[in-house]
C-alpha cells in the first residue's frame, strides 16, 4: 500500500521515527539496525510496510529493500508477528540474518528475545529456500544500473587505482547506499582510500 516515505525527519528514537511528508507526520516503527544506519539529516527515505491488526494499523520502516523483504518473509512464518520480526531485524543486519538462515544457525535465533528453539527451526525451514532464491541480504547490488558502477570503476582505474581494489571499494559503498550517481560514487571511493 505505502512502498516508501520520503520526507523530513522530525523525530528519531531507537524504536520509531516520525517523518513529515507534505504536512502529514508518519510514525514508522523501526529496528535498531535501521536506527543505527539512519542519519540525522533533515530529509530521509524509508521503505515501509503497512500492517493491519485487529486493534491497530501500523507502519514499519526499513533502511533498505533487503530489510523490508526480510520483514515480509519473517511475518509469513507461522507464529512470528511484526514485533518478533522487528526483534530479529534489531539483532543483526540483513546479511547476518540471511547467513543464520542459510547455515541453519538455531542458536543465533534462540539468542533473539521471544524466539525459542521451535520458532527458530520453523524460521529456518520455512525461509531457507526463499532466502537462497531471492539473494536477500546482499543488498541486491546487481539491480543497480551497472553502467553507474562500470563508469565509476573506469574513472578510478584511469586515475591510477588498482582495478580489483577499486571494485571492492565500489561494492562496499553501494552496500551502504545504493542510490549514488557516478559522481557521488567516485567521490566516496576516493574518500575511502
Amino acid at each position: 500500500m505505502i512502498a516508501h516515505i520520503n520526507g523530513k525527519l522530525v523525530e528519531k528514537t531507537p524504536t520509531y521515527v516520525i517523518i513529515e511528508c507534505n504536512g502529514v507526520g508518519y510514525q514508522l516503527n523501526i529496528s535498531l539496525n535501521t536506527f543505527s544506519k539512519l542519519s540525522n539529516d533533515e530529509n530521509c527515505k524509508l521503505f515501509s510496510q503497512f500492517v493491519v491488526r485487529e486493534d491497530a494499523q501500523l507502519l514499519y520502516g526499513f533502511i533498505n529493500e533487503s530489510e523490508k523483504r526480510l520483514f515480509q518473509l519473517l511475518v509469513s512464518v507461522s507464529g512470528i508477528g511484526p514485533s518478533t520480526a522487528m526483534m530479529v531485524l534489531s539483532s543483526g543486519d540483513a546479511e547476518e540474518i540471511r547467513d543464520a538462515i542459510l547455515s541453519g544457525d538455531v542458536a543465533w535465533f534462540n539468542s533473539v528475545k521471544g524466539i525459542g528453539p521451535k520458532s527458530a527451526q520453523r524460521i529456518i525451514i520455512d525461509l531457507k529456500d526463499k532466502i537462497a532464491k531471492e539473494n536477500i541480504g546482499s543488498e541486491n547490488i546487481s539491480r543497480i544500473d551497472n553502467t553507474i558502477k562500470d563508469e565509476a570503476l573506469s574513472a578510478l582505474v584511469m586515475l591510477g587505482f588498482n582495478r580489483s581494489q577499486a571494485e571492492k571499494t565500489i561494492t562496499k559503498i553501494l552496500k551502504s547506499n545504493s542510490e549514488f550517481g557516478v559522481e557521488d560514487l567516485i567521490k566516496h571511493a576516493l574518500k575511502a582510500r
